[in-house]
């Protein structure tokens, strides 16, 4: 903290929050250090149901068709 990219990032998905759940990792915490290592030139990075998508800021498209893959999966 802070992170102004993360910030923007939540911003620019904040109109998708009721069709997936946001879950924020702090990758400066001790217990995350895998995700330090792998991931701390790159922040924000974006996984989808457990897969990585995308880094660096959102690519809206990118993750509205991933996202429409994934609902039809599970409907």
């Amino acid at each position: 903290k802070p992170c102004p990219l993360c910030d923007e990032a939540k911003e620019v998905l904040e109109p998708y929050k009721k069709r997936f759940i946001l879950q924020e990792v702090d990758i400066s915490l001790p217990e995350n250090s895998e995700w330090y290592d792998k991931y701390k030139y790159d922040i924000p990075v974006f996984h989808l149901n457990g897969k990585f998508l995308m880094k660096h800021q959102v690519d809206i498209q990118k993750f509205e068709d991933q996202l429409v893959k994934l609902e039809l999966q599970n409907d």
